[in-house]
């Protein structure tokens, strides 16, 4: 095993594996019986602290059966042969490995369609500093992960998407350590999201595994940002975790601005404070980021950060104080030329620069939290950005198991992406069919939302509605608990256009901005089938798609954006139609091999005009 630095941070190359022994009893109560808690409360700003990274390659198991639980012969245990006569019947080894972080789909052919249980095995070395406590932080396990630390238990998350940690103070050793982490991507009524969905759901430890270490007294998080509703005044909101968080002297500074104050923290911990400046506001034209720092007397936390405001009046979003016209496209988390899940800053610039390049100021990340790269490159490349969890359809409403778990996910996706200024929408679900039970579900989680952060908008993508004589009606219950009102909807794909284009009217029942999630139509690369031919899968008949649904869209007085589905073909599972489909979404502007369609050049065009009547007579549009 050896100790590698780079860059400031150190990182591990995996050792070898032992043998383990099995047999075929299946107990996973195993773990949770011994297991001390469910994962704790991560710390933010992860970027800015002190970090010993553990990705790179992890030898892996797969365990279709679920055997790796069996007492005699754990796998999180890494047993190895006592004698000659010892029978062990499987072996973690150097010549089966996974990259993290990364699924597991993309990296093996025996892996491509695999959804259940896989165990991840990493050896690494640590120098253990007196003085100093040590949390091991996983960005995203897909779905539900188990940790093992030197053949202990730590504890159990589920929520495939959002960060989770546990405190390792004292259980990691001087020199050699043993971590094994069981992820299980087995669909499940009862999960979030449930057992249908229109994506590959990649399994894996697909987020940055870290060893984080701090003072005895550290700094939990730190938020800052602009005061609800100001545009000069500024507040801070501090926590702090360790046996001397009372009373704590904490410094704030943001030196462009000239400013430096000290707060005491309280019996809890906390601090809070606010100041005025003349903001230079960040915006997609200017998305101008401050460095600020936070210190005690052990330790400093760093972050950039945007100042800006964003509301809802009447039928108009604001953005510093001014309306704004929301030119958007949905995407998921997926490199399509690669199959794989994205990962990093690298794959985060390649989706984020395809939505600049087609003239984007906002992105819909859908349909559940990304990799955290992907907001902190939007602060800097001026996106705006709707995050989502996966209450995706027909999930299980009326089961308070589920709803922990939403809530949960929930919570841990605005902690992780408070200070960043391209977030400006939370989403409680997509899709969800209107029902008594399913309608509390979402207002719970509409309300979380808002009590943890009331400096954003809130929103959901519903349902297309009512649609007859050429009249669309949006009244969904759920309408009164929303910021935004927004609609996906398939006007000319799966419903067929009643009358024309600019016939069709929208009725939406609340007076609120309306903001189209979701619109569009299959079109395989290369294919120009006709124009008037939904089911030819051309090109032609998607680009004249996309014409009618701006004719009609831009009739809307409440529309404060466009966001159509999607920026890129996407695998989909139960996409059968072979001849044109064979697994993928073609509903992309870009195809599974980066190639742009014809109906990318009808949205580009539409939000050039866009950014033009933005930017006025006379002004250069950057």
């Amino acid at each position: 095993m050896i100790e590698v630095r780079k860059h400031g941070q150190r990182t591990m190359e995996a050792g070898r594996g032992g043998m383990k022994r099995t047999t075929f009893i299946l107990i996973a109560a195993v773990f949770l019986a011994g297991a001390e808690s469910g994962a704790q409360s991560f710390m933010t700003d992860v970027p800015g602290r002190v970090v010993t990274s553990l990705n790179g390659k992890w030898q892996y198991l797969v365990d279709i059966r679920e055997a790796g639980y069996n007492t005699r012969a754990p796998f999180y245990k890494n047993l190895t042969p006592s004698s000659d006569g010892d029978l062990i019947e499987y072996k973690f080894t150097d010549q089966q490995t996974l990259d993290l972080p990364g699924d597991w789909n993309s990296q093996s052919e025996r892996l491509d369609l695999y959804e259940g249980l896989v165990w991840y095995k990493r050896d690494f070395t640590y120098a253990v500093h007196p003085g100093r406590r040590l949390f091991l932080y996983f960005g995203a396990a897909n779905s539900k992960a188990e940790v093992w630390l030197n053949g202990q238990p730590l504890g159990s998350h589920e929520g495939g998407f959002t960060p989770f940690q546990f405190e390792v103070t004292g259980k990691v050793q001087d020199g050699p350590n043993l971590l094994v982490v069981a992820v299980n991507d087995r669909r499940a009524a009862d999960a979030i999201p449930a057992l249908q969905y229109d994506w590959w759901n990649y399994g894996g430890l697909t987020g940055d595994v870290l060893l984080i270490e701090a003072p005895e007294t550290f700094i939990d998080q730190a938020r800052m940002g602009l005061v609800k509703g100001s545009l000069a005044e500024a507040e801070v909101s501090l926590e702090l975790d360790g046996p001397a968080k009372a009373g704590k002297i904490v410094t704030v500074m943001v030196p462009e601005l000239s400013f430096k104050r000290t707060v005491s923290t309280d019996a809890a911990g906390k601090a809070a404070l606010r100041f005025t400046g003349r903001f230079r506001l960040w915006s997609p034209s200017d998305p101008h980021l401050y460095d600020v720092a936070f210190s005690t007397d052990e330790e400093t936390l760093r972050d950039r950060v945007g100042f800006r405001s964003i509301e809802a009046k009447g039928e108009r979003i604001l953005l510093n104080g001014r309306p704004v016209f929301l030119r958007g496209i949905c995407m998921h988390e997926e490199v399509p030329q690669r199959r794989s899940r994205a990962n990093g800053e690298a794959d985060a610039r390649l989706l984020l620069g395809w939505a600049k390049e087609l003239g984007c100021n906002f992105v819909r990340l859908a349909h559940y939290p990304y990799h955290e790269s992907f907001p902190r490159l939007a602060d800097e490349m001026g996106l705006l950005v709707w995050e989502e969890i996966p209450v995706y359809q027909r999930i299980d409403f009326e089961n308070p198991k589920t709803l922990d778990v939403a809530r949960n996910m929930l919570g841990e996706l605005i902690r992780r992406d408070a200070n960043r200024a391209s977030v400006i929408i939370w989403s409680v679900g997509n899709e969800t069919p209107i029902a008594p039970a399913r309608t509390k579900f979402l207002m719970t989680l509409a309300e979380d939302a808002r009590r943890a952060d009331g400096t954003r908008l809130v929103s959901a993508a519903l349902y297309f509605g009512d649609y007859k004589d050429s009249v669309v009606t949006i009244d969904d219950p759920l309408s009164a608990a929303l910021d935004v009102v927004s609609v996906n909807e398939y006007i000319g794909w799966y419903y067929p256009w009643q009358g024309a284009p600019k016939d069709n009217r929208w009725k939406v029942v609340v007076a609120k901005p309306l903001l189209m999630t979701e619109f569009g139509g299959e079109a395989v690369y290369g294919n120009p089938g006709r124009a008037d031919a939904l089911n030819s899968w051309g090109e032609e008949y998607q680009a004249e798609l996309y014409r009618r649904q701006l004719e009609m869209l831009t009739r809307i007085p409440s529309l404060c954006g466009t966001a159509p589905w999607i920026l890129a073909d996407f695998r989909s599972p139960v996409r059968s139609q072979l001849t044109f489909q064979n697994g993928w979404n073609r509903k992309g502007l870009i195809s599974d091999r980066g190639q742009k369609k014809k109906a990318w050049g009808v949205m580009a065009e539409f939000y050039r005009q866009k950014a033009r009547e933005e930017a006025g007579p006379g002004k250069v549009l950057k």
